[in-house]
């Protein structure tokens, strides 16, 4: 019987020490909960789009009381999300994994309601099929990848925090700076997130292999979840943006 005092995790194996049966179980199940979170969120996502009252009052509590108000709704969304991660990732019970799981879903259906109404309305309901389908293109090219290779890419993520951070205080900096537009950038903003999500990709899929206990497939679904979404995001960005250039 496992010590007492041993958290949950403590009691778990890493997936790279795991026999293969133990390894290959732990890989089925963390893609078959990122398959039900995607599909979860697609739903979600649609039922808000469904009920307009509900998918506009999203929006106009977003964007209604100008920088600010978005400011205030993007900190409780990233407050929110680091919450979501910190259950998911719970070392004392795996059910608290999955409500960190569904709450981040949640989370990410509410703030993709204004981008999808927007791209609806400016290039239509295909545009977003499209940028559907070459996500899941590049997600399983960069994971086929990373399986095939065993490279273990958990080097990146220090770089990978900074850059973020730093890319967040400019986002905030274009808020509130007169003159300062990140529009100027045209289509490589959304060209150089795209690559920012795709080495989040290698990284969160390395670490299925290498980081990861088994057990805590939950806690791997969600991050490889993150990535996808934020790959979705820029995606339909790209491809507006594309459009824009035609």
């Amino acid at each position: 019987m496992a010590n007492r005092n041993e958290s949950f995790a403590d009691q778990l194996t890493f997936a790279s020490q795991a026999s293969v049966d133990e390894r290959a179980d732990f890989i089925g199940k963390t893609y078959l909960h990122l398959g039900g979170a995607i599909l979860a969120f697609a739903g979600l996502t649609a039922l808000i789009l469904s009920n307009e009252q509900l998918s506009m009052g999203i929006t106009q509590l977003m964007f209604g009381n100008g920088n600010i108000g978005y400011l205030i709704f993007f900190a409780c969304f990233v407050g929110g999300s680091w919450i979501a991660q910190m259950w998911a990732q719970s070392e004392t019970s795996q059910a608290m994994q999955y409500v960190g799981l569904g709450l981040y879903v949640v989370l990410q259906s509410i703030i993709f309601t204004p981008l999808l109404l927007f791209a609806q309305a400016v290039a239509g309901p295909e545009l977003i099929t499209t940028a559907g389908v070459l996500t899941i293109a590049v997600f399983a090219g960069l994971s086929i990848f990373v399986f095939i290779t065993r490279y273990n890419f958990s080097f990146l993520g220090p770089a990978l925090g900074i850059i973020s951070l730093a890319i967040l205080g400019v986002f905030v900096v274009a808020m509130f700076v007169p003159g300062f537009n990140l529009s100027s950038l045209g289509v490589w903003l959304p060209v150089g997130m795209v690559v920012l999500a795709s080495l989040y990709i290698l990284y969160d899929t390395s670490n299925v292999l290498h980081q990861y206990r088994i057990g805590q497939h939950v806690a791997a679904s969600l991050a490889l979840f993150a990535s996808v979404a934020l790959l979705f995001w820029w995606m339909i960005r790209l491809l507006m943006s594309l459009q824009r250039n035609d």
